[in-house]
């Protein structure tokens, strides 16, 4: 099978690879699409330390069963699944008690560190497990299908942040999870999204899909700003999709006594963080990792169009047209979002 294989730092190769061997509760699947997401970027230059090389990069995925195990009994060869980027074993603590997000023998697809190496989706087929499985709808497309994946981030997050009807929420960073996150608060029941970003270009798709007001930081005191749009008192509710010191005492400072903050992104191993303001505003702060189940949901969501993706797509490539893009996105392709590669199309 062709595969692009990450084969050192900043150097892509499309390469013959063998089809990969499954064991008896494996899918093989034969991949139709598989998004190159912002973390396989840092992977692709190594500052990530998740991605040493050689590895088959790739996560974001959809496709059609190609071959089942022995003991595969719901999925059957023809079938058109997506799957979850997390590897959960199903039998550690956290699995047991149902939080297959924080497995305590977890893998990720198309990641390499210290502990494990598993190839990912840039590649014409990968063998996942079945527990991490998913039937798609026949209608939806498979490049929609990719992005489940980064749904499912966005859905998780609206999940963990405590959202009563009619709670205002600012979204700090309209990327691609951002861009997904103010669709996903909304849909929790959030009246008033207010998003935050650098680029007037973002602010202006994520009102296409459902802010109501986008503040540009560089062009506005945005916690004033904030303080306006609600009499006073702050969000209700702030997440943070950077990960950053600045961004995430934005979402703070934004926030109203007694309100909560959801923290999304994970650029930063550390940041400096304002313990008073926590401590004597009495501030709720919630972690989100990946997703925890909500593939099901997700997956209805698209099929309903109550999330939209298509908007976010910028291009669809071959496999051989992958190491291009990478070095584009890298270099910062403007207006680029979500590049979704095609390796059996």
């Amino acid at each position: 099978m062709k595969a692009m294989l990450l084969s050192e730092y900043k150097k892509l190769d499309v390469v013959e690879m063998p089809v990969p061997d499954i064991g008896d509760d494996d899918l093989l699947v034969q991949v139709k699409a598989c998004g190159i997401c912002g973390s396989d970027i840092h992977g692709w230059d190594g500052s990530s330390g998740r991605r040493i090389p050689p590895l088959v990069m790739g996560h974001e995925a959809a496709g059609v069963v190609a071959k089942v195990g022995a003991n595969v009994q719901s999925f059957a060869e023809g079938d058109s699944v997506t799957f979850d980027s997390t590897v959960s074993c199903g039998r550690c603590g956290s699995c047991r008690r149902g939080s297959i997000n924080l497995c305590e023998n977890r893998q990720v697809l198309g990641v390499s560190c210290q502990e494990f190496r598993r190839h990912g989706a840039f590649a014409e087929y990968v063998v996942v497990p079945q527990n991490i499985c998913y039937k798609l709808p026949e209608d939806l497309p498979y490049e929609y299908a990719a992005l489940i994946e980064a749904v499912s981030i966005a859905v998780h997050a609206a999940n963990r942040t405590p959202v009563k009807l009619g709670d205002t929420a600012v979204v700090v960073g309209s990327g691609m999870i951002g861009l997904l996150v103010v669709q996903a608060i909304r849909l929790a029941g959030c009246s008033t999204v207010i998003a935050i970003d650098l680029e007037d270009q973002k602010l202006d798709l994520a009102k296409s899909l459902g802010a109501d007001v986008g503040l540009n930081s560089k062009s506005c005191d945005v916690v004033a700003e904030v303080l306006k749009l609600t009499g006073g008192r702050g969000a209700d509710v702030a997440l943070e999709v950077v990960g950053a010191t600045a961004t995430v005492n934005m979402a703070i400072n934004c926030t109203r006594k007694g309100g909560a903050i959801t923290l999304v992104g994970n650029l930063a191993p550390t940041v400096d963080f304002p313990l008073q303001a926590i401590v004597t505003r009495e501030l709720s702060v919630y972690g989100s990792c990946a997703s925890n189940g909500e593939y099901p949901q997700c997956i209805e969501y698209l099929r309903r169009g109550d999330i939209q993706v298509a908007p976010l797509i910028t291009a669809k490539a071959t496999l051989e047209e992958g190491p291009d893009w990478f070095a584009r996105l890298y270099a910062g392709e403007p207006g680029a979002m979500k590049v979704v590669i095609q390796p059996s199309p």
